[in-house]
Parts: structure tokens; C-alpha cells; sequence
């Protein structure tokens, strides 16, 4: 491999925001700045769609107390964009970096972003142009190929969990069913953490639903009045991304006209409408007087105050990762490898090849989710816990022995 190339360098951040995104940002830039072969450093604002518009920033102008604020702050701090580039779109990009002298590209994001890496990285060779291109992963779904977990995985987890604790004490004093829809087109991971708040045997979320497990509303409503029956309440989490037993999801089944993304997929998380079809179901058909449902949509990705300590450190360092590896490879994508779990929890990273990641996505395993499809197992318990980096203790009084 050729020497690295004294040139300037461009980081972007894609797709949707994150709780410690920009701690993967604030990890490229303060590592960027030890090595002389990186010049100036670009932020590329709203990423690709900035980028071919020539719309940069200087980070290297950026205070370190200002980057301090930036890597505990959520979303994205650059902006962020959807689009979804193609050849001739990265081509673009490229003629803008030949002009600024860009030859380090940095992207943060998820799978659609691994994959613009891969286009830029490609188009570049087939220019004869010296450029490094590096993936840095993102995304509250978790679901990247290669990689044991995501960064804003674990934050997004946090959230959810202290949701559904909260969420469930309020069930406890004022009993009836609680339908709360979490983001999750196809993996469950992010629904899946809502179970990480339970101690007590009766703590909900009593059921658990992800799209890798069908469910018929006659399993769904068969489910609710089982536990109904035994408990006199029901809190549920139900991924956005649940399917019926024919593999449809119900969500596209209930919007006739359904809002699409730029990629495509049906709108699911900006809609209340699973959630109130399926409190319509419950109320319905099992004559449950109290019944409420909310979808949390994007509360889950950047809300302050909820970064995991563990997700923040491992985000800043896959950022810092990315350059280290630049210095030595002409591409790539940063992966976390797991090293022990509960309190001798480790990550160490790797390197892996951007096609490995590029528009791929991976789902829950088996051995994460119970036999019923409608809860989770210990060893995703296991799995989880360390990432979301400590959940409150709760009490609650009406649960003591009568006197």
C-alpha cells in the first residue's frame, strides 16, 4: 500500500440521527488532527447532498471545548441527508473533492452509507484518483452486517427501556393495556430492549413483538387476553415492522395509502396508525374498556440525556478508528468484536471490507427470542445490557403484602 497522501479530508453524517453520532464526528475529527498528512478538515453539511454542492464547514476551526459539547449532544450535528446515491451521483462528489484536494472521505451511517463509501470508492479507482474511503457504523436498528452491535444502539436502547419502566408503573397504578410501537422495519433489536427494565416477575412489557416473528391479530389478541386475564393489565412493545402470518407487514396492510420514503419503504414511523389499529383490535374484540397506544416514532434516536456512557465511548472510538485506518488502507468499514459480557464486557474493533456492509442488514437471532414469538430470551438480556450502560431502580408500594 502507497504511502498516505498529504491532502484534506471530508466526514459526513447519514441517514437518521443518533444519540452519539456525533461523538463518532467529534472521534474522526480530534483524530484527524494528530496526523500532518490530513490537512483541512471538511464537514460536509447535510453529507452527500452538501457534498456535490460544494457546502463545507472547517472543523479544524472547531474549539475542543465546542467538540466536547458536540460529542455529548444527539443528532446529527453537521445535518444529515437520505439521499441514496447512485454512480453517476458519486461522480459528482468525486469532481468535488478533486477540486478541494480531498482524498480522505469519512462517512458516518448505517448500511445505505456503507454503500455510497463503496460507490465513491470505486468511481475514485476508476479515475486513477489516490483516495481513501472509510465507513464508520451508526444506527438504533443494530442491524449491520459483520459488526457484534452499532453504535446509537445502545443509547436507543436506554431510551426504550426507560420508556416501558416508566410506562409500566403507570400501568400498575391506573391498570388497562398499553400498546407502545417502537422503530423497527425488519429487526427487532431496538423493540427487543424494551425488556431490559424488568425485575419484578410481573413487570411489563408482558409481550414483546419484532418483525422476526409473524403474528396473527388472532395470536396478538390471544396473547393480550392471556395475560389480561392473569394480571388485570397488559403493556406491550411491538416493533413498527411486525408482520402477519403471510409475512405482510400489518402496517402496510392498514395504510391504503401509504407515505413512502426517498428509498422506497413505506412510512412507518412517522404514523400513529399500527398503534391505534391495534388498540382497536384489543378494545374491540376483547371489550377492554382502557386501552391507549403510542408510537414513539423518532423520540428514540436523539433524545437528550439518555447517551449511554459504554455507546458514547464505543461511537468516539470507531471514529478515531476510521482514521488510524486510513493512514494504512485505501478503504474499509470499522466493526466492534465483543470480548466478554456482563461485568467483564469488552469490545475490541476491526476492520472489515465495505462491500461486507454495503445494503446489507442483519436480524435478531433465534436464540435472542422465546418459542411463543412474543418475548425475548436471557441471552439477549446478556446481549443487550452492557450496551445501554445502566437502567434507574423503581419501587412501587401497592405491590407490598395487605395488613
Amino acid at each position: 500500500m502507497a504511502s498516505a497522501p498529504k491532502a484534506n479530508a471530508v466526514v459526513g453524517q447519514s441517514g437518521g440521527p443518533t444519540a452519539v453520532i456525533n461523538a463518532s464526528l467529534v472521534g474522526v475529527i480530534e483524530e484527524a488532527k494528530k496526523h500532518p498528512e490530513i490537512q483541512t478538515i471538511y464537514g460536509a453539511r447535510h453529507a452527500v447532498a452538501g457534498m456535490v454542492k460544494d457546502e463545507f464547514i472547517d472543523l479544524g476551526k472547531i474549539s475542543p471545548a465546542t467538540l466536547e459539547t458536540v460529542a455529548a449532544s444527539p443528532s446529527s450535528a453537521l445535518g444529515t441527508s437520505r439521499d441514496k446515491p447512485d454512480a453517476a451521483y458519486c461522480r459528482r462528489i468525486l469532481e468535488v473533492f478533486q477540486k478541494r484536494n480531498i482524498r480522505y472521505f469519512f462517512y458516518i451511517g448505517g448500511n445505505d452509507s456503507a454503500n455510497t463509501a463503496y460507490i465513491v470508492s470505486t468511481v475514485a479507482k476508476e479515475a486513477n484518483y489516490d483516495m481513501r474511503a472509510f465507513h464508520v457504523p451508526k444506527t438504533v436498528d443494530n442491524d449491520l452486517l459483520v459488526t457484534d452491535h452499532c453504535p446509537g444502539y445502545g443509547s436507543a436502547a436506554k431510551f426504550v427501556a426507560c420508556a416501558l419502566i416508566g410506562d409500566d408503573l403507570d400501568n400498575r397504578a391506573l391498570p388497562g393495556v398499553k400498546i407502545d410501537v417502537i422503530m423497527g422495519r425488519h429487526a427487532g433489536f431496538l423493540t427487543a430492549a424494551a425488556a431490559l427494565g424488568k425485575k419484578r416477575d410481573d413487570d411489563g412489557p408482558h409481550l414483546v413483538y419484532v418483525p422476526e416473528r409473524p403474528v396473527s391479530i388472532g395470536k396478538f389478541l390471544g396473547d393480550v387476553e392471556a395475560v389480561y386475564k392473569k394480571l388485570g393489565r397488559a403493556v406491550i412493545a411491538v416493533s413498527e415492522g411486525i408482520c402477519d402470518a403471510d409475512g405482510e407487514t400489518w402496517a402496510k396492510k392498514i395504510a391504503q395509502t401509504a407515505e413512502k420514503d426517498p428509498h422506497g419503504n413505506i412510512q412507518l414511523s412517522g404514523t400513529g396508525a399500527l398503534a391505534d389499529f391495534l388498540a382497536a383490535q384489543v378494545k374491540n374484540n376483547l371489550n377492554i374498556k382502557r386501552v391507549r397506544a403510542d408510537t414513539f416514532g423518532y423520540l428514540q434516536r436523539s433524545f437528550p440525556g439518555f447517551q449511554s456512557p459504554v455507546d458514547a465511548d464505543e461511537a468516539r472510538r470507531c471514529g478515531r478508528q476510521a482514521v488510524l485506518y486510513a493512514m494504512e488502507q485505501d478503504n474499509g468499514s470499522v466493526a466492534m468484536k465483543r470480548t466478554g459480557n456482563g461485568k467483564s464486557y469488552g469490545m475490541e474493533l476491526f476492520r472489515t471490507e465495505l462491500k461486507n456492509v454495503a445494503e446489507k442488514t442483519k436480524s435478531m437471532p433465534d436464540e435472542f427470542l422465546n418459542a411463543d414469538g412474543n418475548g425475548v430470551t436471557d441471552k439477549f438480556l446478556e446481549y443487550a445490557m452492557p450496551l445501554a450502560g445502566g437502567l434507574p431502580q423503581t419501587e412501587y408500594l401497592a405491590g407490598y403484602p395487605k395488613v
